[in-house]
């Protein structure tokens, strides 16, 4: 499968706000977030359809995402961390974390905020440091 943009993330090409990676899973903001906090959690592997990825490496990266979103959590007050998967923008699966306090707060057609690059560092600087 040929490159996608996330894959160039994960070797460094592209710069990105990383909140956490192991051997397998690289999670890191979304540069249009519809909440703080926001952060996409992809496989390292090249997988367009989530629901390709074997059942091993699926069940490996909700964990993962799990962690992540206990981390979003602890730092953006929210009621729930909600997760989606819409698989059309990149042909590389990933999920959204989103933190949200109404089902509302996940609709992609709300405009997304706009941040600096110092307030996204300091947001994944707070999830990174929950991650430990």
């Amino acid at each position: 499968m040929e490159d996608t943009i996330f894959s160039k993330i994960i070797r460094g090409e592209i710069p990105c706000y990383k909140v956490a990676e192991d051997s397998h899973f690289f999670a890191f903001l979304d540069i249009n977030p519809l909440a703080k906090g926001h952060t996409l959690v992809v496989p390292k592997k090249i997988t367009d359809y989530i629901f390709d990825i074997d059942d091993e490496e699926l069940g490996a990266m909700m964990v993962f995402a799990k962690k992540v979103a206990k981390a979003i959590k602890t730092n953006f007050p929210c009621q729930k961390v909600g997760m989606t998967v819409i698989g059309l923008e990149v042909p590389h699966a990933h999920i959204h974390l989103v933190p949200i306090n109404d089902i509302y707060d996940i609709d992609f057609r709300r405009e997304k905020l706009n941040l600096t690059p110092e307030q996204f560092q300091e947001i994944a600087n707070k999830i990174a440091h929950s991650m430990q």
